[in-house]
């Protein structure tokens, strides 16, 4: 059997070229997760339109459930023998509307697309690839919550982490907003989480159903800001309580600081953060971080996660994100797994 993806348009053609080149290794690494990795993927033009292509004849309907959630295809379809194309239905998880990560424009924000890939292939390189059941997912310096808002559309449960408590009031506010639009059932609480030296963390949560019958059959979907530091989010989340970390970490366009005239000071930030994350994972549970590959080198990115007992994931589809994404910016990913004995 083979399949057809039709990409989703960019206007830029430059990174149009890497998204093409990020379009495929997801969808390596989805088919990877499902053990059919031998269906070999290319970009082919069919009637002048991008394709993701490949042919395997072991597909499930599990399987297709989750690779029909591709962030960059906007049609599915099943090749004929004539070569003609027959849609397939391309399957949704979760009851959020799909604008909700697009909607809020802020300076730094991540493409939410990216951001879904990274969820994508985080989950496939977890222990957790094949469940359709929700997972919760901590993005540790979740800014204005894309990251949160991505997770939530796609039925898990998700988590943010961030200094700038600024940033998580516009965040708040937006949500909130969303929900009444939308006439989605909703509790918002606001809580706070007690810090080991003193002090706390506050921490405004959510929880969403389609209609007041999933409210009160506990079918919602959670999703908490908390306004803490990164470092110390063993101490604001429970430990083992995540399935996937998921984070884009500061770009330093500006300038790349340095700490004692030698560290990086993105690469101390990711030291110091990585330790509380991986404490918080499941065994099994699966990182992503990107980053700039102008401020920060991906051998720094791999040393900080594997010094945090992660197993770094370097080989096959996961071995190289790297991409053009403007001018100051070269964009990469790390992907670790928690091992399961941990």
């Amino acid at each position: 059997m083979r399949y057809a993806l039709l990409l989703k348009p960019h206007a830029n053609i430059r990174y149009r070229q890497s998204l093409e080149k990020l379009a495929k290794i997801e969808l390596e690494c989805m088919l990877q997760a499902w053990g059919l990795e031998d269906a070999a993927v290319s970009v082919q033009e069919m009637a002048g339109e991008p394709f993701l292509t490949f042919e395997t004849q072991r597909m499930t309907g599990e399987a297709w459930r989750e690779l029909s959630r591709h962030s960059s295809v906007c049609l599915a379809a099943q090749v004929g023998e004539d070569g003609s194309l027959v849609p397939l239905e391309r399957f949704v998880r979760g009851v959020m509307p799909d604008e909700l990560p697009h909607v809020l424009k802020y300076k730094g924000k991540t493409n939410a697309d990216f951001t879904y890939l990274m969820l994508h292939c985080a989950k496939a390189a977890s222990a957790f690839a094949q469940t359709d059941a929700p997972l919760r997912v901590l993005d540790p310096m979740c800014g204005k919550a894309t990251t949160l808002f991505c997770a939530v559309c796609e039925g898990h449960h998700a988590v943010g982490i961030e200094t700038d408590i600024k940033a998580l009031r516009e965040a708040d506010t937006y949500y909130a907003r969303f929900l009444k639009l939308h006439r989605l059932k909703h509790r918002r609480t606001e809580q706070s989480r007690t810090l080991r030296k003193g002090g706390s963390a506050p921490c405004v949560c959510y929880e969403a159903g389609a209609d007041a019958q999933a409210m009160k059959q506990g079918a919602v979907i959670s999703l908490e800001m908390i306004n803490g530091d990164a470092a110390r989010a063993a101490e604001m989340v429970k430990p083992n309580s995540c399935h996937l970390v998921v984070s884009d970490l500061p770009y330093g366009v500006q300038h790349a600081p340095k700490e004692n005239g030698e560290i990086p000071a993105l690469a101390r930030l990711l030291r110091r953060v990585a330790p509380g994350c991986a404490s918080v994972l499941k065994p099994g549970g699966a990182m992503a971080f990107s980053f700039n590959l102008n401020t920060l080198r991906r051998r720094e990115v791999e040393q900080a996660l594997a010094e945090a007992g992660m197993e770094v994931l370097a080989q096959g589809p996961y071995a190289d994100f790297s991409h053009w994404v403007e001018q100051a910016v070269d964009r990469d990913v790390v992907i670790a797994r928690k091992p399961l004995n941990r």
